[in-house]
């Protein structure tokens, strides 16, 4: 002990000296060890279980079985069923049928492609707007908006499933707004195309619809607010109101593009 030790300080050494010199006395011949104190039943069945059911933790789980027709798919053609899944041509079911015809039977082949289709992966490729590919991985056509609608709203199922109680619904509405203005129509024309029997879907649609309503409304607020400021630039115009001025031309150009099929003809 030091000269300066506190008395708590004191009462701990001696403590921690008494406890050291315990365990290196040696114990006296034939003496038993001190027995450790019982656990309880409960705690020691548990141990047993936790042993028991360590070995069945450790086995490796089964891996999902891959239909044999798409396994050759993959072989055959991994860039369009490989790692990256691109929307395949209308009539590649046939396609495959021609170039293939020992390889597949047709309703194994059926089965494949409709496993393939309908995976999450294929349906974010199509939700995307990506374009409809051949076999060999070259651009054939877009894929129709309805196509695209329609794998939208099959992924928010999912997701809504997966995640229960999350307010999914604004993203919705957002996605499906990118979509109309990705389709090149305008809104009457997509609500024509998509709209189902579905009152809950046709709600989404039509609160995508209107707020792509409002955003037009405030392109063509802000080009006549243009046309009635008498600037002579679009640049000075953007100064005058803080607004940036590559936001301001490209909201502007956007406008004037959309007033277009409303101008009279020449």
């Amino acid at each position: 002990m030091t000269d300066t030790a506190t008395p708590q300080e004191e009462i701990q050494e001696v403590r921690q000296t008494e406890a050291e010199g315990a365990a290196q006395q040696p114990r006296a011949e034939g003496a038993r060890p001190p027995r450790q104190p019982r656990q309880p039943r409960q705690q020691q069945q548990k141990q047993r279980a936790g042993k028991q059911a360590a070995p069945q933790q450790q086995q490796p789980q089964r891996a999902r079985k891959v239909h044999p027709a798409l396994e050759k798919l993959f072989e055959l053609y991994p860039g369009m069923f490989g790692a990256c899944f691109l929307p395949l041509k209308l009539g590649v079911f046939q396609d495959l049928l021609e170039k293939h015809p020992d390889d597949f039977k047709k309703d194994e082949l059926k089965v494949a492609l409709g496993l393939h289709a309908r995976s999450t992966r294929y349906l974010e490729a199509v939700a995307a707007g990506l374009p409809r590919h051949d076999l060999d991985g070259n651009v054939v056509e877009p894929v129709a908006p309805e196509h695209v609608h329609h794998a939208i709203l099959e992924l928010h199922r999912r997701r809504a499933q997966r995640n229960p109680g999350e307010d999914l619904r604004p993203q919705l509405v957002a996605r499906i707004a990118r979509a109309v203005e990705a389709s090149g129509l305008d809104r009457e024309a997509y609500a024509v195309l998509v709209r189902s029997r579905d009152e809950e879907t046709n709600a989404v649609l039509d609160e995508a619809l209107a707020e792509l309503g409002r955003q037009a409304a405030k392109r063509e607020a802000l080009l006549r607010a243009f046309e009635a400021s008498g600037r002579d630039s679009e640049q000075a115009f953007a100064e005058m109101y803080g607004m940036d001025a590559d936001e301001v031309a490209r909201t502007l150009a956007r406008a004037r593009t959309e007033r277009q099929p409303a101008s009279p003809a020449a």
